[in-house]
């Protein structure tokens, strides 16, 4: 089976008053069709600015990203984002957020009648998929965090997309609806079937949710190490799962990774100096 996804030697800089900033270096991956990626790592080791560079929102500096075995030449319709923040338009209803790229499609030559029809059948499909018939008609300012992320995830889906890229995308929710969420998005990859890129903070969440987990350290941004998460298939994995010895495990050797990879560790022999812990626990010994 062909790959849906191939980066090579990725490599981004930026220019900033300093002078140039490596962000990303040497960056190479790919994924299967249907496979759910995680990315984890500490803070600054460029995380958002990968799935960004794979969205086509950002140019690369270095390297090559192949999508159906095509290189990336910008935003598409089969690569779709879901960030943090909703990014809903509070003038339109659940509905009309969910069908806006067809309203932009709309305005195509080649657009047809069945075209549109089989896209509105899709959003309804779709709001009770999301458990969002009830608020078919409501505005997003009157919905809860949770409800506004199954808006933007439903209305990214909409299209079809090979691709669903995941930016911290329950990174604003309290600790039940993430829950919610996660088993929401475990549904959703077995019955739609996408290919789903997910960076977090959570190791967690990356566990329960992924097929692989890749562990990014900083400075610049490059792959530390890769787990493969031998786990239930997405439909039997239940909360209990996150509580079994295999799972903390597996958890708890990706954290150290990160803080290995960090400047965690450091800090805090800095803080404990400054402090005067290390000098109390020298003296007591």
């Amino acid at each position: 089976m062909n790959d849906r996804l191939v980066v090579r030697a990725l490599g981004k800089q930026f220019t900033t008053a300093a002078g140039p900033f490596d962000a990303l270096s040497d960056i190479s991956f790919s994924v299967a069709p249907g496979e759910f990626v995680a990315f984890v790592g500490a803070s600054g080791c460029g995380k958002s600015t990968l799935l960004r560079i794979i969205a086509g929102l950002e140019p690369l500096s270095r390297g090559e990203v192949v999508v159906d075995d095509r290189p990336i030449l910008g935003p598409d319709r089969n690569r779709a984002m879901v960030f943090q923040d909703y990014s809903l338009y509070p003038w339109l209803t659940v509905i009309e957020n969910i069908r806006f790229s067809r309203r932009l499609a709309a305005n195509r030559r080649d657009t047809h009648v069945a075209d549109a029809r089989i896209a509105a059948e899709r959003s309804v499909l779709l709001l009770e998929l999301m458990g969002l018939t009830r608020v078919r008609d409501a505005y997003p300012h009157t919905l809860s965090g949770g409800m506004r992320q199954r808006v933007a995830i439903a209305r990214a889906l909409l299209a079809k997309p090979h691709i669903l890229l995941m930016d911290e995308p329950f990174g604003a929710l309290d600790a039940q609806t993430r829950e919610v969420m996660h088993d929401l998005i475990l549904h959703l990859l077995a019955l739609e079937k996408r290919t789903i890129l997910f960076v977090t903070h959570d190791v967690e969440e990356a566990v329960y949710l992924a097929d692989r987990v890749i562990v990014l350290a900083p400075g610049p941004g490059h792959i530390d190490s890769v787990w493969r998460i031998d786990l239930a298939p997405a439909l039997e994995r239940t909360q209990e799962l996150k509580r079994s010895p295999g799972f903390l495990a597996l958890e708890s050797q990706i954290l150290a990774r990160i803080r290995a990879t960090s400047r965690l560790q450091s800090d805090l022999a800095v803080l404990h100096r400054l402090t005067g812990h290390v000098d109390r626990g020298a003296a007591s010994s």
